[in-house]
């Protein structure tokens, strides 16, 4: 089972990969003023986000599922650190989904938010990768 912990890890690393770049993009786009960067960052947005980050995603959740089904489900009532791990991906899936949100807004030029927000924005996968990982490794509940 020590291959699917591998691959669960490989595409976790993949996404939060692209979670790290994809707000960082949205900081340089927010601040480009011509037509060409604009058009260069709507495409390195789009490929990130489908061709990386969402493919990483639903890797990640497969090997994820997988290795809960095959020897974690039987410890899975009593493992509160595993409840929280789960609420916090629920979480981060839902930042993903704002990422794609945000996406839309670029690619339709409906942005409206400056490039300071992004900047913050950019920081809050740390905050579940630190967390997550802290859950994983220490299981403390």
């Amino acid at each position: 089972m020590l291959w699917l912990k591998a691959l669960h890890l490989i595409f976790m690393v993949t996404w939060f990969a692209g979670l790290f770049y994809l707000p960082r993009l949205f900081v340089y786009h927010a601040m480009s003023d011509d037509a060409i960067s604009d058009e260069r960052f709507k495409v390195m947005e789009r490929k990130l986000y489908f061709g990386i980050m969402t493919p990483g995603m639903v890797l990640t959740f497969i090997f994820g599922l997988w290795m809960l089904q095959d020897y974690a489900w039987a410890m899975y009532g009593q493992a509160g650190w595993l409840h929280l791990k789960l609420l916090l991906l629920v979480i981060l899936i839902i930042y993903h989904w704002v990422c794609g949100r945000y996406l839309a807004d670029f690619k339709h030029n409906r942005n409206h938010k400056s490039h300071v927000f992004y900047r913050w924005f950019n920081e809050v996968p740390v905050l579940f990768l630190l967390a997550i990982v802290f859950l994983a490794v220490l299981k403390p509940f």
